[in-house]
C-alpha cells in the first residue's frame, strides 16, 4: 500500500499543533520498529523537536488564509 504522504510533505496533527516535515515515511517492507509509523520534525523556538505519527492521525497543512 503506498504511504499517503512524502518526504518534504508539511503536515499537522488532526488534533492541532504546529506544521511538521514529514522526514521518514513508513518501512514499505512493514518491518522494523517504526514501520508503520511516520517522522516528523518542527521547531519549537530554536529548539529541533521530532515525532513518530500514524498515518490516521496526520493531514495536510494548509496554510492559513491572509
Amino acid at each position: 500500500m503506498a504511504n499517503a504522504f512524502n518526504h518534504g510533505d508539511v503536515v499537522v496533527l488532526k488534533s492541532g499543533g504546529p506544521p511538521m516535515t514529514v522526514d521518514r515515511v513508513p518501512a514499505e517492507d512493514g518491518l522494523g520498529a517504526y514501520a508503520d509509523e511516520y517522522l516528523c520534525v518542527w521547531f519549537k523556538g530554536a529548539s529541533r523537536e521530532t515525532g513518530h505519527f500514524n498515518e490516521h492521525a496526520l493531514q495536510v497543512y494548509t496554510p492559513p488564509k491572509k
